[in-house]
């Protein structure tokens, strides 16, 4: 296989750099590295020299006027070059605006703050080298983030970043509550809040491309909109990007007779696991509780039991006054060690759900079954209840309990498509790809809360906040394939990295810090040169 010589630009400034394709045995493809080669002087790659590096000791006419945090930098902006962000931003914004939203993307990454002061962070980044003219005030950006929402810019961007990465077969998708207590969006709206904050909302729907770990697209919905509607606009937005063959993993959070009958009607490989809304499903369940403990449905998993059934659903439902009956394929799973762990965690809340009901107090004005209901936390089917002279007497309903211990250890996947039982769990084991950006997207890129005055403001960041969470989600999954995750976590790496500066001397003349040698390691590991 041949190398190739190309020019990557890098903050406003070119380098060489030799594309290396390798056999990787381990995933069994063609990958690529990267071996920097030199700055591009007059067409030809020129290395830095060492003895350009700050010297240990400095005579007071070269000391250093100023000192740029650079090292952080590094990984973010070469992530942003290998996934075509900024080509692919470049398409539709000015340069000027492209360099303003990837600033606000690496500032929401390495330091999240108030908008009112990224222009001081940025002051103290070696982005500053490149361009001290960005509107980087905290109006500004109010402005500028404002104009992006009014825009259809974030789907032309998803429709382009799309064609660029070419994203997997098997998609992950799930939506989380945005909430805020701000009085003045009109895109605010009390709904099934997933937070448990009690405030108004907007539903933030998420695509993430399982093999590569990064979200490839999101959609934003009123808090009130019921999630099978997000559901079936993703499918259709994700057809018109040109996302024909594609398998959706859901939670069971999005089961439904609705949900079933718009991914059959579409023919939409899934897989998504079983509620028992359903009459039909609990049936199911019923007869296959004890069946599925048989021997023929012996497996192993990780070097524990695990037993595993073909079950097909058939429900009737009513369609246009007219009935129709689906049919489903899944497959019932019954693993021991969760049964004892869940039933070992269900005896213990029950138990203290009774005596924190038995040793309530009440306020006079205050209705009994609303005390219930706050302090069993989703107990109270479980218990009869009586309250008497201030005191509530507790008794524990055996039927509801044994009903629930029947299904303990049990669960029913529901896929279309052809898969084994095998392949049916480990895909849906790896959705929680879906919940650790969520979780990055609302800690790490301190998403919430939403403060801003106007609904374009929001969507505006909003956008600039899935670009970040490409970026950090990419970030991380590069820590796991070099092995550099057992040494770092995302934040202590860019932490570490933090350490190379850019000094400018007084004369004018930009130099970097010398690397250390726990630097150089991150550096090589992660093919990047400083």
């Amino acid at each position: 296989m041949k190398s190739t010589i190309r020019i990557k630009k890098i903050n406003g400034k070119e380098y060489w750099y030799e594309d290396i394709p390798y056999y990787d045995k381990e995933k069994k493809q063609i990958r690529h590295k990267s071996k920097y080669l030199g700055k591009n002087i007059d067409g030809q790659p020129v290395k830095v020299r060492s003895d350009d590096m700050i010297p240990a000791r400095m005579s007071v006419s070269s000391a250093p006027k100023a000192a740029y945090n650079h090292g952080n930098l590094l990984p973010l902006q070469s992530i942003t070059q290998e996934l075509s962000i900024q080509a692919t931003l470049e398409e539709f914004l000015s340069e000027s605006e492209t360099d303003t939203l990837l600033a606000l993307v690496y500032n929401r990454i390495l330091r999240p703050t108030a908008m009112t002061n990224v222009q001081t962070w940025y002051e103290g980044s070696s982005l500053w080298l490149s361009n001290n003219k960005l509107p980087l005030s905290g109006q500004r950006i109010s402005e500028f983030l404002a104009n992006l929402g009014q825009k259809n810019i974030p789907e032309e961007f998803m429709s382009r970043f799309a064609a660029h990465i070419e994203p997997d077969a098997t998609l992950l998708y799930d939506i989380t509550s945005l909430s805020s207590s701000s009085k003045l969006l009109e895109c605010l709206e009390y709904g099934y809040n997933r937070d448990n904050d009690g405030l108004p909302q907007i539903n933030f729907s998420l695509v993430v491309d399982k093999d590569k770990g990064i979200p490839v697209r999101y959609d934003l919905y009123p808090g009130s909109i019921a999630d099978i509607t997000t559901l079936k606009n993703t499918i259709i937005r994700l057809k018109d990007t040109g996302s024909e063959q594609f398998r959706l993993i859901m939670d069971r959070g999005f089961f439904s007779q609705t949900t079933l009958v718009e991914l059959l009607n579409e023919n939409i490989p899934f897989i998504l696991p079983a509620t028992y809304q359903l009459t039909s499903i609990k049936e199911l369940m019923s007869k296959s509780q004890n069946k599925v403990k048989q021997a023929q449905y012996l497996q192993k998993l990780e070097k524990g039991p695990i037993f595993a059934m073909p079950v097909t659903l058939e429900h009737q439902f009513d369609l246009e006054d007219r009935p129709r009956i689906i049919t489903v394929n899944g497959y019932c799973y019954y693993d021991p060690k969760r049964e004892q762990d869940e039933r070992d965690s269900f005896y213990v809340q029950l138990f203290d759900a009774v005596e924190r009901l038995k040793k309530a107090r009440p306020q006079n004005w205050k209705r009994p079954e609303v005390v219930v209901k706050e302090i069993t936390k989703g107990f109270a089917r479980f218990l009869n209840w009586k309250f008497i002279d201030g005191k509530f007497e507790v008794s524990i309903k055996q039927k509801a309990v044994t009903q629930r211990m029947n299904r303990l250890g049990r669960f029913i996947l529901f896929y279309n498509g052809d898969l084994d039982w095998l392949s049916c769990l480990t895909l849906y084991r790896q959705r929680d790809a879906v919940e650790k950006c969520f979780l990055r997207m609302k800690n790490d890129l301190d998403t919430l809360p939403l403060n801003a005055r106007r609904d374009d403001s929001v969507k505006g960041y909003l956008f600039m906040v899935f670009i970040a969470l490409i970026i950090r989600m990419r970030l991380q999954t590069m820590l796991k394939e070099t092995g550099l995750s057992k040494q770092y976590s995302v934040e202590k790496l860019l932490l570490e990295l933090e350490k190379i500066k850019l000094f400018v001397l007084s004369q004018g003349q930009i130099l970097q810090s010398e690397v250390s040698k726990k630097n150089r390691e991150i550096l090589t590991s992660l093919n990047l040169c400083a």
